[in-house]
């Protein structure tokens, strides 16, 4: 709009400037043809650039929901424009007779009226002035006012059918973001030496799913896994690898059980003083960048950089490696920055940093000169605003650390790093996995649960489901059975985590998440492969589908047709939501909302029309195989973003 309204004041400048050449008022016009070339020049590149973002804007799928509140946002500021920062409430209706969509901003400019103007207007009268000034605009069928003063927004079916048309055409394109923003998510962050746990699954989960929504909508993500690898605890492992391994340096240590290497190290640190003191003498080393003892700690990482691969490839997650080690050096720049602006104290030799509104301070060097948590997480804090320039920064990271890391983002913004204002940086924090018992999950012998053994044990339960229901026998090739195995397996496992608020604390149970009814991921991976099916049943084939989409029009007569239609135009509202809130169980309430209103619709409309006697099919209905179509691709790229792999066959 504001491109648009700059193009009609250039042309009628140069319009103006035209009308001034002709007048023949002035001798020497060099003056005005510059003036006139930069206009033209300023006009061509706006008018080129408006091309580019409406050719963008018509395959992006429209936010209905966004769409709505601007054309509601014109109406309350032509029937109220005195009125600053108006409450605009636009919601999709609970119930069909209420319309598909309410705006309830009645209400809430009564309050504002009576507030600032001791005006007592009823709800019913502002929402009948704010009908009659809705502009004329292409999605809204009808207006109702109901009840107090709620106004029921009813749409257009030709609207609805030529947006399902565009997603059948263009595919699911994302909504338009604007500036192209660049988003660090902080996510995973095993410790070296030690094994991953069933604490890392919900970080990494969520932190990957998160990363896939930010990369959908056109942002530039940087993955981060904050590896715990520096620190004094490499003095005792490296300690404990000469004495084991003694040609370490030459040959490589067979270490096969790094948790092992890292209990018979901490024991001997615990008991044996010589090996203790010799420990703190390796950490002296270490950090003063002696190549034998670097030589050690690389060896050491290597192991668990293996050992992590292997679940990251498992759960197919993608992330850079950028431990505590790489912000090391720049710890001491973070100590004299606080130390310069006058924000640190020194209590009983430790360097101390108070931030206003949070009563525990920060260390950010101890007493021996060594530094701690704090100051590398500052560094990282620092090095993420100021050197890859984030505009939002978002850690996923337990709700136990919540007090921790709003400290060192007060800290951040206390010495000038960055405006909240302008920059976003979140703590996305999450509860801890409970066993069926409601304690925090551990084994038998009340070992923390390793994260490897759940997987494994995870794809063998979802072998034993698929033969249990008799797919290898009759379905599935060897191949397909191995790939639903681990659709099944992998995917049950992420969706039973994302599908939970990830704020609170969640229940993990094999058989809940591998029971094929309910919101779980064993019903929506088989309601999909169910939804591929019917036009492979129907000897439909892409290229028909494709040639359809552009010819057909989308009927939606009937009420499940509309129903479903208008849910799965709910999308790009969906995604916005989370990528304001975080909150990822919005994506699989509404993709389980998808299934469900789709078997309503396959239930109430025939699709394809067979004879009862000799099951030939008499009748494809194309505009209904479209909607099947558009199911399955919004459904297709819901398991994207929530990391799941279907399958065709299962």
């Amino acid at each position: 709009a504001f491109q648009e309204n700059e193009i009609k004041l250039l042309t009628a400048e140069i319009e103006r400037l035209k009308n001034f050449g002709c007048l023949g008022v002035s001798p020497s016009l060099e003056g005005l043809r510059d003036e006139n070339a930069k206009l033209k020049y300023r006009l061509n590149f706006l008018q080129k650039s408006l091309q580019e973002e409406r050719s963008k804007t018509a395959k992006s799928m429209i936010n209905i929901n966004s769409r709505l509140q601007e054309i509601f946002g014109v109406a309350i500021q032509a029937a109220y424009p005195d009125l600053e920062n108006p409450p605009l409430v636009v919601t999709p209706s609970q119930q069909p007779k209420f319309g598909d969509y309410q705006c309830n901003s009645a209400m809430g400019i009564t309050q504002i009226l009576l507030k600032t103007k001791e005006q007592k207007v009823s709800p019913r009268e502002i929402a009948e002035k704010i009908t009659k000034n809705i502009p004329s605009n292409e999605c809204i069928e009808k207006v109702e006012i109901a009840g107090p003063g709620f106004i029921n927004v009813h749409l257009r079916k030709d609207f609805v059918s030529k947006q399902l048309s565009s997603l059948l055409i263009n595919g699911v394109q994302p909504p338009a973001v604007g500036k192209r923003k660049k988003v660090v998510v902080d996510f995973s962050s095993p410790n070296i030496a030690k094994e991953m746990h069933v604490g890392h699954l919900r970080s990494t989960i969520i932190g990957e799913s998160m990363c896939r929504l930010f990369e959908f909508a056109g942002y530039d993500v940087l993955r981060l896994n904050h590896l715990g690898d520096w620190g004094t605890q490499f003095g005792m492992l490296i300690a404990h690898l000469q004495d084991k391994f003694p040609d370490y340096l030459t040959v490589s240590p067979p270490i096969g059980d790094l948790q092992a290497f890292y209990k018979e190290s901490k024991r001997r640190f615990d008991t044996e003083e010589e090996f203790k003191k010799r420990a703190y003498q390796c950490v002296v080393l270490l950090q003063s960048k002696n190549p034998d003892f670097i030589k050690a700690w690389e060896l050491i990482c290597d192991v668990s950089r293996k050992e992590f691969q292997k679940i990251y490839n498992c759960l197919d997650i993608t992330l850079t490696e950028r431990g505590e080690s790489f912000y090391h050096e720049m710890m001491k720049d973070i100590v004299k920055e606080f130390e310069d602006k006058g924000f640190v104290q020194v209590d009983d030799g430790r360097k101390i940093v108070f931030v206003p509104g949070f009563p525990v301070p920060l260390t950010i060097m101890k007493s021996d000169g060594g530094y701690t948590y704090d100051t590398s997480d500052l560094a990282a804090l620092k090095h993420r605003l100021c050197e890859e320039k984030a505009d939002i920064l978002i850690y996923v990271v337990d709700s136990g650390q919540s007090v921790h890391l709003q400290t060192v983002f007060a800290a951040g913004q206390m010495i000038g790093w960055y405006d909240p204002k302008v920059t976003r940086v979140a703590h996305a924090a999450f509860g801890v996995v409970l066993g069926e018992d409601k304690k925090k999950f551990k084994t038998r012998s009340g070992d923390t649960v390793r994260l490897i053994d759940l997987l494994e044990e995870g794809l063998k339960r979802a072998m034993d489901k698929l033969k249990d229901k008799e797919r290898e026998k009759v379905v599935l090739t060897e191949e397909e059975l191995k790939a639903a195995q681990m659709s099944v397996a992998f995917g049950c496992i992420k969706y039973a985590d994302l599908s939970h608020n990830r704020l609170n604390d969640y229940v993990f149970s094999f058989d809940k998440m591998l029971d094929d009814r309910g919101n779980t991921a064993a019903y929506l991976l088989y309601a999909f492969t169910r939804i591929r099916a019917i036009a492979r049943l129907a000897n439909i084939d892409e290229q028909m589908l494709r040639k359809a989409a552009r010819e057909e029009v989308v009927i939606l007569d009937h009420e499940k047709e509309w129903k479903l239609g208008k849910c799965i135009l709910r999308f790009p509202e969906i995604l916005q939501k989370i990528l304001e809130d975080l909150l990822l169980h919005t994506l699989c309430d509404y993709l389980y909302e998808l299934a469900t209103t789709f078997t309503e619709f396959y239930d109430n409309c025939y699709c394809v029309e067979k004879d009862r006697q000799s099951g030939q099919i008499m009748k494809v209905n194309m505009w209904r195989l479209l909607l099947c179509e558009a199911t399955a691709t919004v459904m297709a790229k819901g398991f994207d973003i929530l990391g799941i792999k279907p399958v065709q066959r299962m």
